[in-house]
């Protein structure tokens, strides 16, 4: 289960009960639609490192929606170490909102397994600039744990939405 607060981006405040209704009442207007869950996380360091954690919901072709969250954590200093933090954050994002949604859509007795969903994490990395020696490394993670994973040019969620608001 969520337990951190979200935004939207109107800049109101979301607890994360409040996110999964939402989404899970957006999912479930539409049932019949493809969706792309993504999650995606991205980093600026200043004199602290300001991580960005964003969910958004595709619904494809017909627009989405979004939310984020805003940390600052000690200042990361190894690109490495930045990767691997956003990821791991992505991730554990991803796994309790997985979780909380299949409760949620239980409940409406609505199989989550029968719903057109792609479920992604969107990493910050990609072919061009240091980050492309990570790769491998951080995709194969990302893979063993079941999900998509997209990187640079199309991980809008960590390298578009989360990128903007960590700036």
């Amino acid at each position: 289960m969520l337990t951190q607060y979200f935004k939207r981006p109107d800049n109101t405040t979301v607890t994360g009960q409040q996110l999964i209704k939402i989404v899970s009442d957006y999912i479930s207007a539409d049932p019949k639609a493809q969706y792309e869950f993504t999650v995606g996380t991205d980093s600026q360091s200043y004199d602290k490192t300001k991580m960005v954690e964003v969910i958004a919901v595709h619904r494809v072709g017909k627009g989405g929606i979004f939310f984020y969250n805003v940390e600052y954590v000690n200042r990361i200093q190894s690109l490495r170490q930045k990767i691997t933090e956003e990821t791991q954050r992505s991730l554990t994002i991803a796994d309790g909102l997985l979780e909380a949604l299949e409760l949620d859509f239980m409940e409406k007795d609505i199989d989550i397994d029968e719903l057109d969903i792609k479920f992604q994490i969107h990493c910050d990395i990609g072919h061009e600039g240091k980050t492309r020696a990570l790769i491998k490394e951080i995709t194969n993670w990302v893979t063993s744990l079941g999900y998509d994973c997209l990187i640079k040019p199309d991980s809008y969620a960590a390298s578009g939405i989360a990128n903007k608001y960590s700036k």
